[in-house]
């Protein structure tokens, strides 16, 4: 496994891969790591959540596993099913074999048919059977999941294991860097909490934000980088924030800058600005309130104190 012997180094090697991590952040991260813990990152979507565990698995070389949570999801496909067409195969050919031979033939049939290749393995098991240097797990937007699937993650959380009752209890061979994600569409359940270490991820500050556009779009002026950055942190700070459901987030700013380079925009006005509002919105109210006078008013560089 590769090690970081402080959190400026982890820091340093996060931003070689292209995650730009403030400084709380990054301790959370360095933490996580050290102490063998999950990471429970919540925040509001677009802010860099799910890039993070991209990141990680670059910088420490581990295989990226990714669980997306949903309504409805179910432990089969977290964990393991068994291939039961495989299975139904097998038990026919041991068929005759079945008629002729002993009381105990059955018994033994039965076990074979629960081996290691019958085993379909979902992301949950396949981290905690991932080879040497292990797997970075990311159970994204676990908020979207029931609650008794947060109960059936415990065992996971806290001991790194889970049981399958045909085989028994499956422990981590190396234990995985696990990453939760949410966006906070209901609160999570204080056991799971409890079991990770946790932190806010908030929209990065205008210095920081410009860095990431920088990186993620490199043939953007750098003027025009400049000012896709303030006007980001100024849609997203009041009295405009009010204005919109959803503030754009780090994923609108990098694809807005995208957008800018592809129609050869030098400088942002507010014609342009709303033409593209789409591309920072995705609620028709939102982009519907973002009008000429409002654009007019973002690119207002703001009033320096007297």
């Amino acid at each position: 496994m590769t090690t970081f012997s402080s959190v400026d180094a982890l820091i340093d090697a996060l931003r070689a891969a292209g995650y730009f991590a403030d400084r709380r952040l990054a301790t959370a991260v360095f933490l996580a790591l050290k102490l063998e813990r999950p990471l429970l990152l919540e925040g509001e979507p677009g802010v860099g959540k799910t890039e993070l565990a991209k990141a990680l698995s670059v910088v420490l070389q581990r295989q990226l596993l990714r669980l997306q949570c949903y309504d409805g999801l179910e432990q089969r496909e977290a964990l393991y099913e068994w291939n039961y067409a495989a299975q139904l195969l097998h038990m026919r050919a041991a068929q005759a074999h079945l008629e002729a031979g002993p009381g105990d033939a059955v018994a033994q049939v039965e076990r074979e048919v629960y081996q290691d290749r019958y085993l379909i393995r979902r992301p949950l098991l396949q981290a905690l059977q991932a080879p040497a240097p292990g797997a970075v797990l990311l159970i994204d937007e676990v908020d979207r999941a029931d609650e008794p699937f947060e109960a059936f993650l415990l065992e996971y959380l806290g001991e790194y294991q889970v049981s399958i009752p045909e085989i028994g209890t499956v422990r981590a061979a190396v234990k995985p860097v696990t990453i939760l994600t949410s966006n906070r569409t209901r609160e999570l359940n204080d056991a799971v909490k409890r079991r990770c270490l946790y932190h806010w991820l908030d929209y990065p500050e205008r210095d920081r934000e410009l860095a990431i556009i920088s990186a993620q779009v490199p043939q953007a002026p750098e003027a025009l980088a400049q000012q896709v950055a303030d006007v980001v942190t100024r849609l997203r700070s009041l009295p405009f924030s009010n204005a919109f459901q959803r503030a754009p987030g780090i994923a609108e700013s990098v694809e807005w800058a995208k957008a800018l380079v592809a129609l050869d925009t030098l400088v942002l006005d507010p014609e342009v600005m709303t033409d593209t509002a789409g591309i920072m919105f995705k609620q028709r109210e939102d982009v519907a309130a973002l009008t000429t006078a409002m654009a007019e008013s973002v690119l207002q560089p703001p009033q320096a104190d007297a």
